[in-house]
């Protein structure tokens, strides 16, 4: 019985080393690569709504066109 546990312990270490050796290197890149708060402003919440209005109607204008080219031609009327 304690060697089944024994496995089990064993088998998750091997199983798991691999995700922490990830996250230690993904911890160092990540503290050089974020900017620090001292670094100055980097921008309004004014104008990140602005712009955030400005990509809705871009994505709406986007989608209907998308949307109106996908419709089919009309059916040609038949000749008598």
């Amino acid at each position: 019985m304690i060697n089944k546990y024994a496995a089990i312990g064993l088998g998750a270490l091997i199983a798991l080393a691999p995700l922490a050796t990830v996250q230690v290197a993904q911890a160092a890149t990540d503290s050089t690569s974020m900017a620090s708060p001292a670094t100055g402003h980097t921008g309004s919440h004014r104008g990140h709504v602005r712009r955030k209005g400005h990509t809705a109607n871009h994505r709406a204008r986007a989608s209907a066109h998308h949307m109106h080219k996908m419709s089919p031609a009309p059916a040609e009327a038949p000749k008598s």
